[in-house]
């Protein structure tokens, strides 16, 4: 892969952003490749999924250079290309495996809204966000609605609208991030948020991820009942219910030498 390095560590997978000579900027084949391995992985027995940046940056948005060029694209290609950036943000947040953001730098733009899309951001205590766009002509509209639903209206609108760059402090008290880390614990960090992840039950994961997109869009009671019956009823909810009454571990929960 030509924008993308992945690593893996037993079920967990990491993609890095491996664009260093450009700040990590999203161009036509990280919006490519990442949907294509993030499909892959449920079918490879990957159970968690951590993003980061090469270096000492998470993502600068979109690469400026291809940007400006796909402006210049007839009317129906620009579509296509603004679709299939829109396309990459809705592959990331809907993903059926959780998926942590390990925010080593710099987030700005798409790379804020690609950290808005994560489950889980833990985030660098030097890590520095923006929503820079208007100060470029430009809009955020395809990270928008995974912003929105992030930090809420308030937030977002003066964070659009105003273009500045905030520190790692105000990303964490709007909710764009959910844990700081000093530099040299980040790693320490993300493994504690991958350990936790990892004992939960796979399907009620996916089903949980589900039900937060679904709700946020207007989930009706009936709905929510139906979907936990539906999930109590399983081999996996099974599993875990009578591992509680037992006193034991779940059969997908890591070993306790592995998550103390």
């Amino acid at each position: 892969m030509s924008g993308l390095r992945l690593e893996r560590n037993g079920s967990v997978a990491t993609i890095v952003i491996d664009r260093p000579e450009r700040a990590n900027a999203l161009d036509a084949r990280v919006q490519a490749e990442l949907p294509a391995l993030l499909r892959s992985f449920p079918l490879e027995g990957t159970r968690a999924v951590v993003l980061t940046g090469a270096g000492d940056v998470f993502c600068a948005g979109a690469d400026l250079s291809w940007m400006r060029e796909g402006g210049t694209l007839d009317e129906h290609r620009n579509l296509a290309d603004a679709a299939g950036l829109a396309a990459m943000l809705e592959a990331v947040d809907s993903c059926p495996l959780p998926v942590i953001a390990r925010v080593n730098g710099a987030a700005l733009g798409g790379g804020a809204g690609l950290v808005a899309c994560c489950d889980i951001a833990v985030c660098s205590t030097t890590a520095r966000f923006g929503f820079t766009e208007t100060r470029l002509g430009l809009i955020p509209a395809t990270i928008s609605p995974y912003v929105l639903r992030a930090i809420g209206p308030g937030h977002a609108r003066a964070l659009f609208v105003a273009g500045t760059r905030f520190d790692a402090g105000r990303a964490l008290a709007i909710g764009l991030v959910h844990e700081l880390a000093e530099p040299e614990q980040l790693d320490h960090a993300v493994a504690r948020a991958v350990l936790a992840v990892l004992e939960g039950g796979p399907a009620a994961i996916a089903e949980a991820k589900r039900l937060v997109r679904d709700a946020t869009g207007g989930l009706a009671l009936p709905d929510r009942a139906q979907r936990l019956a539906a999930i109590r009823a399983g081999a996996e909810a099974q599993e875990g219910l009578t591992a509680f009454v037992e006193k034991r571990r779940p059969q997908w929960a890591p070993p306790p030498s592995v998550s103390s």
